[in-house]
């Protein structure tokens, strides 16, 4: 089984937030909702350091597990999705995922009143035709099946995003920490 995966190399991440924008855009996610964000650490200071966070589409996910509808489901490529039409936004994800991803469009009093927002790593959603309005509608681009490579790694201007099957990503940030001079 392969396994996608997005990794930031922290030591070229600028914060420009392209990924975020591309994100946003190239799949409509709504106003006050974000499906990848930029943190920030030491900042103001020479240990600064800033990295993209999304979903990490995990080999065991805490949130597929959490959800009592399975709205929630992994793909042979283990890119994990939500049904949008499924979810029933009882929240049972956000409290399973240590990572803080699962997000939702808020009422005034913050209650959700939308399915469960996350990283698709722009491949669709499951259980609608492939290119359809409804699919794009729900989950925004399907690029994946296009054959071509996710927004915010290809918008990401200093190429510190990389996204893609696990393992040849784990190469790529092998060797740029090797070309440092550094370990893992």
């Amino acid at each position: 089984m392969t396994q996608m995966i997005h990794s930031c190399d922290e030591e070229r991440c600028i914060a420009c937030y392209g990924c975020v924008i591309a994100c946003k855009e190239g799949n409509q996610v709504p106003v006050g909702v974000n499906r990848r964000w930029v943190i920030t650490m030491n900042e103001g200071t020479r240990e600064e350091r800033s990295i993209s966070h999304a979903c990490r589409h995990c080999e065991e996910p805490f949130c597929l597990e959490a959800c009592p509808v399975d709205a929630i489901s992994k793909r042979a490529d283990g890119i994990v999705q939500v049904d949008r039409d499924k979810c029933i936004s009882c929240e049972w994800c956000v409290d399973a995922c240590p990572f803080g991803v699962p997000e939702f469009e808020r009422d005034a009093e913050g209650n959700p009143t939308s399915p469960m927002e996350k990283c698709s790593f722009c491949a669709g959603g499951p259980n609608v035709e492939t290119f359809s309005e409804k699919e794009k509608e729900l989950y925004g681009q399907n690029r994946i099946a296009e054959g071509k490579p996710v927004l915010c790694s290809s918008m990401c201007a200093t190429k510190a995003l990389v996204s893609g099957e696990k393992g040849e990503v784990e190469g790529i940030m092998e060797a740029r920490v090797a070309a440092r001079g550094l370990w893992l």
